[in-house]
């Protein structure tokens, strides 16, 4: 069974998330990028950032809390057992630091019923508490048909 078009536009959010800076460290750690700008607090301190940063794909931690309500969201009915994760986009506006909190709207931006697959994209936006967009992801989702 197709995933019904009407559900273009449903949206998801918002979720908050705050970053520390031993979740920025442990994320940098995990994807094996030894930047100092990540680690290192002495020479983040001395970069023209003044302080730790997050990696730009740290954004997967907090825009990817969307994926959850999305799932199991029971108007969808998706089906788990035929569905695979087909990719993700990040465009990035600013930069993410500890201490900020991290707001996340997002929504069905396009469900494409083709012959074999229904290809579902999930746009997500993040903010800062000052309202500022710190990035965009897209999430797309392929299930496949029975």
């Amino acid at each position: 069974m197709a995933v019904d078009r009407k559900f273009i536009g449903k949206e998801y959010g918002p979720m908050t998330y705050e970053v520390c800076k031993e979740k920025i460290k442990e994320y940098a750690r995990a994807i094996k990028n030894e930047d100092p700008h990540y680690l290192d607090e002495e020479f983040a301190t001395r970069s023209k950032y003044g302080g730790i940063i997050a990696p730009p794909t740290f954004a997967v931690i907090y825009s990817g809390q969307l994926a959850m309500p999305f799932f199991m969201d029971p108007e969808l009915n998706l089906d788990f057992a035929m569905l695979v994760h087909g990719e993700q986009e990040f465009e990035f506006y600013d930069i993410v630091r500890p201490g900020d909190v991290i707001t996340t709207q997002g929504k069905i931006a396009n469900i494409e019923n083709k012959e074999k697959v229904d290809v579902i994209s999930l746009d997500a936006y993040s903010r800062n508490q000052e309202g500022k967009l710190v990035c965009k992801a897209v999430y797309t989702f392929v299930i496949r048909k029975s």
